[in-house]
């Protein structure tokens, strides 16, 4: 993750100075960047853009790829739809919660680690379905994801 710079910041939003509609473009850059959208970049671009800041503040929750909190190295999403549930989800999530030491939703403190979860991840079909960092682990179980985090801290 990057460290903050306001002048970094002023740098990606003068590249899109021409765009007509540039917020989605902003965001979606400095997300990539930093990886969050800090409530003070928030304003950067509200000011700069001269765009009310409840609707830079309701893009920036509306979309799920952007986060207002720093986000770990190792985004783990576990399905909480029906199908998954059905099939034993929230156990894993559950086991994912104990093993982290974390609830959904939140970061550990070595920002290793997010764990977020999905209403549906589309993949009914292999449920309790997981995705770590973009790749997607069905059929999940609290052993599989035992070995999935010691995969991930044996490549870290």
């Amino acid at each position: 993750m990057n460290h903050f710079s306001i002048q970094n910041i002023r740098t990606i939003l003068n590249k899109h100075k021409d765009n007509k509609t540039p917020l989605l473009a902003v965001m979606e850059e400095l997300q990539s960047y930093y990886g969050y959208l800090p409530r003070e970049m928030l304003i950067m671009v509200s000011e700069r853009l001269d765009v009310p800041l409840s609707q830079v503040h309701s893009v920036a929750t509306f979309y799920h790829g952007f986060s207002l909190h720093p986000q770990g190295e190792h985004v783990i999403q576990a399905c909480t739809g029906t199908a998954c549930h059905v099939r034993g989800g929230i156990h894993v999530l559950d086991h994912l919660k104990t093993k982290l030491n974390i609830q959904a939703g939140e970061t550990t403190s070595d920002l290793e680690y997010t764990l977020e979860t999905i209403n549906c991840l589309g993949a009914c079909a292999v449920g309790p379905t997981v995705v770590t960092d973009g790749k997607y682990e069905g059929h999940m179980t609290t052993s599989k994801i035992d070995h999935l985090l010691e995969k991930i801290e044996q490549e870290s």
